[in-house]
């Protein structure tokens, strides 16, 4: 039988509120709230002083503002945050090469190769929090098990700063108390289902047979929730996944009519697209739009790149190209825009390059980063992009 794997899944703290408050220390200890700007922004992130209001991400700005009049709103600084995160994850790498980012702020490790060198889980864990903190001055909520889902739901437990360990052969005892809500599938209807046949906790429904689970939620489910409900999951972590996607979208406080204005926000959001790659060392084998009509119709399109990229003006050229075939001889209006990249490879990997490749329009973008870096985002615009492009309160936002 194979040794029980040791698995973290490490966490930052609203990672995007944490940052906040560590760069203007005039904000610790307020609610602060990450977006939500302009009259239809939503809300990015918030601190745990706002949480306490009820403040969540996706929250309509006037939502979040109503639950928390004295809340701090902020604008996302996505590239300070792809910088950061750039740091946590080469953190995460000295311990194990082992590492599955899902997101900017959280991922999972399996350091079962690595116990020799660095010790058993809790160790490393406690090894992690302590050089995160050290080097970014933020804290990370780490979950240690033997497996992905119970490693997530121990991360969860204890924000923030929190560290759960769950030892092999006590994943059942662990769950079974908690909520049916922390299980991976179970959404609001699911969950509506499960209370009306008496299912409250996960040790309720470890408690049916697969039968009846299967009765309740069909083959697939029914099969899925009762392994879970034991703590069984065999899925590795894949360090090669393509499990993450860079976006950036804007939605509009009134919304936006007008091709030539819509490729005007299209070319900003790529910039910032571009910029998180490049600060990530990532280029984007696929490009994809987001496109939202009124009242809340929303399109979403892709299209692969001939050859993997960092450049604006690439990742520009795409998003252009899908939202006019998206629209085609329309002139709709437009309540959001986003621009998203996928299908990312490291720096260091081989790739085909493109026939007609423009190396200085790198040179270009990472010269205009570096200006961007020290005066701020607004310091250079590409002279195509005016502001009348942005549309009067639009907000950025990131998935």
């Amino acid at each position: 039988m194979d040794a029980p794997r040791t698995i973290l899944h490490a966490d930052m703290d609203a990672f995007y509120a944490a940052i906040e408050q560590r760069d203007r220390p005039e904000l610790r200890g307020k609610p602060v709230i990450v977006g939500g700007m302009g009259r239809r922004g939503v809300v990015s992130t918030a601190s745990y002083e706002a949480r306490r209001f009820g403040v969540h991400s996706a929250l309509p700005r006037a939502v979040a503002r109503r639950r928390c009049p004295e809340g701090v709103f902020v604008a996302p600084r996505m590239d300070v945050y792809a910088r950061v995160g750039a740091q946590v994850r080469a953190i995460f790498t000295e311990f194990t090469p082992i590492v599955e980012p899902l997101s900017l702020d959280e991922a999972f490790l399996d350091v079962s190769g690595s116990l020799a060198l660095h010790g058993d889980g809790v160790t490393v864990a406690r090894a992690i929090k302590a050089r995160v903190r050290d080097v970014t001055g933020l804290a990370v909520s780490v979950g240690v098990a033997s497996t992905k889902f119970v490693a997530k739901v121990a991360s969860d437990l204890d924000k923030p700063d929190g560290l759960v360990v769950v030892a092999p052969g006590q994943e059942e005892a662990f769950l079974a108390p908690l909520p049916v809500a922390r299980l991976w599938g179970a959404g609001p209807v699911t969950q509506q289902r499960m209370r009306g046949a008496g299912i409250e906790t996960i040790g309720d429904l470890r408690a049916l047979l697969p039968d009846r689970l299967v009765e309740l939620f069909g083959e697939a489910g029914g099969r899925h929730f009762h392994r879970l409900a034991r703590g069984l999951d065999t899925r590795p972590v894949e360090s090669d996944r393509d499990a993450r996607s860079i976006s950036q979208e804007t939605t509009f406080a009134y919304d936006l009519r007008g091709r030539d204005r819509s490729h005007a926000v299209l070319l900003r959001l790529s910039e910032g697209v571009g910029r998180r790659l490049r600060a990530e060392k990532l280029r984007a084998g696929v490009v994809r739009i987001k496109v939202r009509f009124p009242p809340f119709v929303t399109r979403t399109r892709q299209v692969k790149l001939p050859a993997p990229s960092d450049q604006d003006l690439v990742l520009h050229e795409a998003a252009v190209h899908l939202f006019d075939a998206l629209i085609a001889d329309r002139e709709p209006m437009i309540r959001l825009l986003g621009v998203g990249a996928a299908e990312l490879v490291e720096h260091g990997r081989p790739v085909q390059l493109g026939l007609f490749g423009a190396p200085q329009a790198g040179r270009v973008d990472a010269a205009v980063d570096a200006i961007r870096a020290r005066f701020g985002r607004d310091a250079i615009r590409r002279g195509s992009v005016g502001r009348r492009g942005e549309g009067p309160g639009a907000a950025p936002g990131d998935r």
